[in-house]
């Protein structure tokens, strides 16, 4: 009975034995290496943030004032070393340093381009300042309004002592207002002449409608411009000058036309007084003027038109004129004679008698 229980017991014995050695052993994870904290690199481009910097607002200060206008050659040779400094390597400190030194190049020349620049800026904005004001004065406006051309001068000057000053920004922001304020003023002058030319013309007969609404806008201008709001007065008085050169474009051809009808009467009245013979030159100057004028005005160019009918009718006036004063000399030369005639009658009738009276 051992016997059999052994022999069973046995086998099974062995074989977990033999199973246990053929099972592999799960292998072991392999540990995570940690590596070892390193030394923190220096940023070698933080030496390359002043250089730049400078060498930017070198840059962008030439820009604002036009260098690259004025010296076009230089400012493409300043570029040329501004991205040379850009493209150079900054991996060591000797790149930096060199870098640094490249971007110092490129703002000494953006500098020396800026003092080239900065006399002939403002010798331009001096001119253009000047330009405008000499128009103003030109079309006699400035003197109706003594204490707003005064208050512009006032800011031009301001802008030039700036200038002397060095403060070459400050100076380029007071001349661009010395500027615009002579332009504002131009404005109301180029109305003020389009409204005089009009009222002088007597266009306003020929567009009322316009010419009233533009009186009205005119004034609302006035009265925004002493409140101190500019852009709302130039709005108003831009619109009272396209309303005025309105009335002239519409007045023009039927001013043109009564200046025809003048001419054409005075022609006329040449002719029935016989002036044409009597004042041959004068007339065919007239008549020449006259043909010019009807050309003129088939082509609708009524602005020169009317002016050559005027010159027309003037000169067709001079011929009228020249021949009623021939014809009052004829008048008395005719008178004189009559007179001498008269003389001689009686004379001749005494030296008769005379003769008569003697022979008894």
């Amino acid at each position: 009975m051992k016997k059999n229980i052994f022999s069973i017991v046995m086998p099974i014995v062995m074989f977990a034995l033999i199973s246990a050695s053929c099972i592999t052993p799960p292998e072991k994870e392999p540990e995570t290496e940690i590596p070892a904290p390193q030394a923190e690199r220096p940023d070698l481009s933080a030496g390359l943030s002043g250089p730049i910097a400078r060498a930017d607002d070198a840059r962008k200060r030439a820009v604002d004032f036009e260098s690259p206008d004025y010296f076009p050659s230089e400012w493409e040779e300043a570029e040329r070393q501004y991205a040379a400094a850009g493209n150079m390597p900054r991996n060591t400190a000797s790149d930096i340093q060199q870098a640094a030194a490249s971007y110092s190049t490129a703002a000494d020349a953006y500098d020396e381009l800026f003092k080239k620049t900065i006399p002939l800026y403002a010798q331009a904005r001096e001119d253009e300042v000047m330009a405008v004001r000499d128009e103003l004065i030109a079309t006699g406006f400035a003197y109706s309004i003594p204490e707003y051309f005064q208050n512009a001068d006032k800011i031009a000057l301001e802008a030039y002592d700036q200038y002397e000053a060095g403060k070459y920004y400050e100076a380029k922001d007071t001349a661009a207002k010395a500027l615009n304020e002579y332009q504002t003023l131009m404005t109301g002058a180029k109305v003020y002449l389009a409204r005089q030319e009009i009222v002088d013309r007597g266009f306003w007969k020929y567009d009322s409608d316009n010419f009233d609404k533009a009186d009205e806008v005119t004034i609302n201008a006035i009265n925004e411009y002493e409140a101190g709001n500019k852009e709302a007065a130039v709005t108003y008085a831009e619109e009272a000058l396209l309303r005025y050169n309105l009335v002239l474009t519409n007045g023009w051809p039927a001013y043109s036309a009564d200046r025809r009808n003048s001419a054409v009467l005075e022609r006329e009245l040449a002719l029935s007084e016989r002036a044409n013979i009597a004042s041959r030159d004068s007339f065919r100057e007239a008549e020449a003027i006259y043909n010019q004028a009807e050309e003129v005005f088939s082509s609708n160019n009524f602005q020169n038109a009317a002016i050559l009918y005027m010159d027309a009718e003037a000169i067709f006036a001079i011929t009228r004129q020249e021949t009623e004063e021939k014809r009052l000399r004829a008048i008395e030369t005719i008178r004189l004679a009559e007179e001498k005639i008269e003389e001689s009658d009686e004379t001749a009738i005494e030296a008769e008698r005379i003769i008569e009276g003697g022979s008894r």
